[in-house]
């Protein structure tokens, strides 16, 4: 069955996630501080799996959805966090202080809030054209960071929300990051993702075939948000701790490189760029912390690490304006019987 051409977004899924299982597994014989490297790749690999389900599939850029992660890491932190912190912390109605859910049930909360709100914001946007799609979306961004800065009954303001329960480990990262792998790869195999693609190809075109593109961006634009929200409940799980800048544009920015520098049409370009990036970001983190030599210590200054992303970024693009991987799909090899009978059926 998994031969089947239609089935190939559900190998490369499978193939993605042993991938990450292989990680996973050696990365518990590693030191806690490099685990927790690899803890945060996984969160962002969630975040920019959710940003390929959107930008990938109708090739339209999203600079807001950093705003779905923060929305999904302040309702986790309310929904999860002792009455007794929120009555210190914040000024709650009452029902919601008293209110303390285990954190499953509050992450399938915020999926169904999150939902909603993104239908209702998605909604008006979608219908957008051109560069006012992708500006409309940063608009999203600024409001939810606004509206998380100065609201300090709810999210404390521009003070830090602590004390939130840390439950993230390596390996609900881990199941986190192979059920957003799998959600993308189902829903790359829905009819509504194939309309959205061809969209993306030739918008006119579609239109003229009777292809609806406000409803097929709608729809990837929801899941799009629900697997990034996800991202944004794992990552203020994981450092237990959240503050409005936390979600806003150093975020943005890397998430965006990670699927730009992979290949933003490929889920496994999601998957290679969250490993590049992190990879060389930790490289430059070492470098920023400096080395000792005898008494001195010798370390670059700081700012280096965003500088060589964005290098990297720069230089990928002129090379491979597509991305390292493109539209390419890492997949089980395809038998050659089937092959030349597709060709035979192509030519016919």
């Amino acid at each position: 069955m998994l031969s089947n051409p239609a089935f190939r977004p559900l190998q490369t899924a499978l193939i993605l996630i042993a991938a990450l299982l292989v990680v996973a597994l050696l990365a518990t014989l590693t030191p806690p501080a490099m685990q927790r490297t690899i803890v945060e790749a996984m969160i962002k690999l969630v975040v920019v799996v959710g940003l390929f389900v959107f930008v990938g599939n109708s090739g339209v850029f999203s600079f807001g959805h950093v705003a779905f992660m923060a929305i999904g890491g302040y309702m986790s932190a309310i929904l999860t966090l002792t009455p007794a912190r929120k009555e210190t912390l914040l000024d709650l109605p009452g029902f919601l202080e008293a209110l303390q859910l285990p954190w499953p049930v509050a992450l399938l909360v915020v999926l169904v809030t999150v939902g909603l709100l993104a239908l209702l914001i998605g909604w008006p946007l979608c219908r957008l054209r051109g560069i006012a799609l992708p500006m409309a979306t940063f608009a999203v961004l600024i409001i939810t960071y606004v509206i998380a800065s100065n609201l300090k009954e709810v999210t404390g303001g521009r003070q830090a929300l602590v004390g939130l329960p840390r439950y993230t480990g390596l390996w609900v990262a881990f199941g986190g990051a192979s059920l957003a792998i799998l959600a993308a790869a189902l829903y790359g195999m829905t009819r509504h993702s194939l309309l959205l693609r061809c969209s993306r190809e030739n918008e006119v075109a579609a239109a003229a075939t009777g292809i609806d593109l406000e409803r097929e961006r709608l729809i990837a634009f929801v899941l799009s948000a629900m697997i990034v929200a996800a991202g944004g409940v794992l990552f203020s799980h994981f450092i237990g701790t959240i503050t409005a800048n936390t979600f806003y544009l150093d975020l943005t920015f890397v998430t965006l490189t990670m699927l730009v520098a992979g290949g933003m049409r490929s889920l496994t370009g999601a998957f290679v760029g969250v490993a590049l990036v992190s990879i060389v970001s930790e490289l430059f983190r070492g470098i920023e912390r400096g080395f000792t030599v005898g008494d001195t210590t010798i370390a670059a200054p700081p700012g280096l690490q965003e500088i060589a992303l964005a290098v990297i970024l720069l230089a990928i693009l002129v090379r491979r304006p597509a991305g390292l991987l493109g539209d390419f799909e890492i997949g089980l090899p395809r038998r050659r019987a089937s092959c030349k009978a597709e060709t035979l059926t192509q030519q016919g």
